[in-house]
């Protein structure tokens, strides 16, 4: 594993710069999610998570008010719970399936808190209410433009309040290289023309350490590589098939199979399988940006 960091203290006497929030915009082609198959390689997904949990600082309140923004099946946002035992954790997601899945987790937690989930889509959310936290694991990467609502997630934020993410930027890996590339070709294009985002999906450590900065942030961001040793048959396929490949799956519906096995055998190749596994590295983006309490000329909401 392999990490490099790039951090911004904004000061206490820093002035908050805002920016004005842009309409979000919504893509052409919504994946359809599969909780199941996602959380078959959960303990590698939530890994990322935890790193970024740990670097999350205290929160000003006793009894926090946090977001959870596209909580999926909800087998991260039951670690915030863990931390913040008697916090209000409210996991927000767009797919039903997922929130099917999580909403099994919700209730009361031991230490006086809740858990709950609702639909909320995190493209076009804006919060009506106050928050401690607001985090996101994973998620905005499938929200276009998604620098353009960093002021309204940030101006939600209670002074002392944080806004944590991490993001896989793995886009460049031949994974993603080669789902494109397919996709782009005579037999496909056609119908897959547009539907695999990656210029635009992510940026780099640098990208979002100044957009948090200029919105008067003390932000800290990294990138860690991790070198992922994936169990089973055509493991990378596996993995994709719960996150990157879903626009391909939803968009070919039933004629999905046959893409896939073309691009079963191009991942053979780029990820041959060893004594020990299928080495899988992947790249995620992490920043955490905290609102300093007297920088912060937030009224409340």
């Amino acid at each position: 594993m392999t990490s490099r960091c790039l951090a911004y203290d904004s000061g206490a006497g820093a002035r908050r710069r805002r920016t004005r929030t842009r309409s979000p915009t919504v893509s052409a082609t919504t994946p359809v999610w599969d909780p199941h198959q996602y959380l078959r390689h959960s303990g590698h997904r939530a890994r990322a998570f935890v790193d970024l949990l740990a670097r999350v600082p205290a929160l000003p309140a006793e009894r926090p008010r946090i977001a959870d923004l596209g909580c999926g099946p909800g087998n991260v946002t039951r670690l915030l719970a863990e931390r913040w035992p008697a916090a209000h954790i409210t996991g927000l997601d767009s797919s039903e399936r997922m929130l099917a899945e999580a909403r099994s987790l919700a209730g009361p937690t031991p230490g006086g808190g809740r858990l709950d989930f609702r639909h909320a889509d995190a493209r076009t959310w804006t919060p009506t209410e106050p928050y401690d936290l607001i985090i996101s694991n994973a998620t905005l990467q499938w929200v276009p433009g998604h620098l353009d609502r960093f002021a309204a997630w940030t101006d939600a934020l209670v002074p002392g309040g944080v806004f944590a993410f991490q993001v896989p930027g793995n886009f460049g890996a031949p994974s993603h290289r080669l789902m494109r590339e397919l996709a782009g070709s005579a037999r496909w294009r056609d119908r897959l023309g547009g539907v695999l985002r990656h210029e635009d999906a992510v940026h780099g450590p640098a990208v979002y350490l100044e957009a948090l900065a200029g919105l008067g942030c003390e932000a800290d961001v990294w990138e860690t590589t991790y070198q992922q040793v994936l169990q089973g048959d055509d493991a990378v396929l596996d993995w994709v098939k719960g996150t990157g490949l879903r626009p391909v799956l939803t968009e070919l519906g039933g004629d999905a199979d046959a893409f896939v096995e073309e691009y079963r055998v191009l991942l053979r190749e780029a990820y041959p399988a060893g004594a020990h596994g299928t080495v899988f590295p992947f790249r995620r983006v992490f920043g955490v940006a905290r609102i300093e309490a007297k920088a912060s000329s937030k009224r409340p909401l």
